[in-house]
């Protein structure tokens, strides 16, 4: 049998019987990390010399897991998928990181992203494009695409993501997984490396709800370091997760989520929205309420623009010390000027230098009005309208996406104004903060979609009931990618 192909509680028995050991598991873990790099591509780094730890009554002690390559890694190489930072090795762990080495959690490698976390395909990291191990001309999503790849895979039963937009929970709906963000600052970000500050979020991608909350927590609470983290000891996500739903409310956005909105839709659309509504009445069946509430047309059509105008200002900012002076491969010139030139030229990919120039756009000073202050108001009165439902509501679900995952080489799946906003909503979570995780709902081409849900900040507990609840009304727990023939 392949252990880890198993969740975390059945590792965690396995190995506290003794009829496993940390040592197999790592073997195992390895020996698939180089498999799924032959056949994925999914890591910068594959920490063949990954040594067992003591198995205790943590849940995480012993078993092997992957670490997105934009968290720091102390002695281990760190790249942010950048050839600014190729060669960069950090002298200190993320808080994330350093949490769960105290679990006894045993990492066995780094695993590839959109360069620093820009993008969402699985295609701009220095080490090549990301493969989907469902279908390998079909994207992973990103940024957290070697994460998503690897547990989809079965690597490994947990692999750390972060999410600025949509970085864990789509690339967990194209790969058949659980991926989940918990509320703004449950978790430090301190050893993240920054790319949109106020919108970043740690999160992990998983099989299962349960690993999901046995993991993150893990990794949370307050951090000394992380000015925005908070006090979360009152929280127990695993011992207090429950099936028990009756009685909660439901909402979907009414104006994305029907079909007669798409007047051009293909026929995954279709399906993947048919479906969609079809898990809206296994909700119903555990005794939850759905209602369709309408969202102003104006706000929903604005969402990917304030999300590009937030994010491209924001790392503009943060990453302004990638100069090849301080750290990096330094750049050639006779000046230092010149060197910084140079080295960003070389090291940042197109699309990571289209961002910044977008960045720098709109926080020039006669421009700032227009666009970056703008964008702020509309992220206030799209995050306003989300919480005045959750006055009367427990949580937001909607489908992940347009459906599948998108193919390499296929123009139709490039966004359209049609569905822009479809394949963009999860931004939602990240302007405010929300928790928010998304879990398998089903097949559309043979291939796994996801659906999402997304509550009130530090209502956490309630969302991952919900998703737990409709996970076992469902069959698609735990799933192993099987390519698509």
């Amino acid at each position: 049998m392949k252990y880890m192909n198993l969740s975390i509680t059945e590792l965690h028995e396995l190995l506290k019987s003794g009829k496993v050991t940390s040592e197999e598991l790592i073997k195992e873990s390895l020996e698939l990390s180089h498999e799924v790099q032959e056949s994925c591509n999914a890591f910068v780094t594959i920490l063949d010399d990954a040594k067992p730890t003591e198995v205790t009554d943590e849940l995480l002690s012993g078993i092997p897991y992957g670490i997105k390559d934009n968290y720091s890694t102390k002695g281990i190489l760190s790249t942010g998928s950048s050839n600014t930072l190729k060669d960069y090795v950090p002298f200190f762990d993320a808080t994330a990181v350093e949490k769960l080495a105290k679990c006894g959690a045993v990492p066995v490698n780094k695993t590839v992203l959109d360069e620093f976390g820009m993008g969402g395909t699985g295609t701009t990291g220095h080490t090549g494009i990301v493969l989907n191990p469902w279908d390998k001309t079909r994207m992973t999503a990103g940024s957290s695409a070697g994460s998503a790849a690897a547990v989809a895979a079965g690597v490994y039963p947990y692999a750390l993501g972060s999410d600025s937009g949509d970085s864990i929970r789509k690339p967990a709906g194209y790969c058949g997984i659980v991926g989940y963000k918990p509320t703004y600052g449950m978790i430090s970000r301190y050893g993240l490396f920054a790319y949109a500050s106020s919108i970043d979020h740690c999160g992990v991608l998983t099989r299962n709800v349960r690993d999901a909350a046995i993991v993150v927590d893990g990794m949370k609470g307050i951090d000394k370091n992380d000015m925005t983290s908070w006090d979360s000891s009152h929280i127990h996500l695993n011992d207090d997760l429950s099936d028990d739903v009756k009685g909660k409310k439901l909402f979907y956005i009414k104006e994305l989520c029907e079909i007669e909105n798409y007047p051009d839709a293909n026929e995954e659309l279709k399906e993947h929205l048919a479906n969609f509504k079809n898990t809206l009445k296994i909700a119903e069946s555990l005794g939850m309420e759905v209602e369709a509430i309408s969202m102003d047309k104006n706000l929903i059509t604005a969402l990917p623009s304030v999300y590009v105008i937030i994010a491209c200002a924001e790392a503009t900012s943060n990453m302004s010390n990638l100069t090849g002076l301080i750290f990096g491969p330094r750049g050639e010139g006779d000046n230092y000027a010149e060197m910084m030139k140079d080295h960003r030229t070389k090291g940042f990919s197109s699309l990571i230098k289209r961002r910044f120039i977008i960045g720098s756009y709109v926080l020039q000073s006669e421009n700032q009005e227009r666009y970056f202050k703008n964008a702020q108001r509309v992220r206030r009165l799209i995050v306003d309208f989300i919480k005045e439902c959750y006055k009367t509501h427990d949580a937001l679900i909607m489908p992940v996406g347009t459906g599948p995952a998108k193919k390499f080489d296929s123009d139709k799946d490039m966004l359209s104004n049609e569905t822009a906003a479809l394949e963009e909503h999860l931004q939602i979570g990240n302007f405010g903060g929300f928790p928010s995780i998304t879990i398998p709902n089903g097949f559309v081409s043979s291939l796994p979609v996801g659906v999402n849900i997304t509550g009130n900040c530090y209502d956490d507990q309630n969302v991952l009931n919900i998703a737990y609840a409709l996970e076992g009304a469902m069959d698609y727990k735990n799933q192993i990618a099987k390519e698509v023939k």
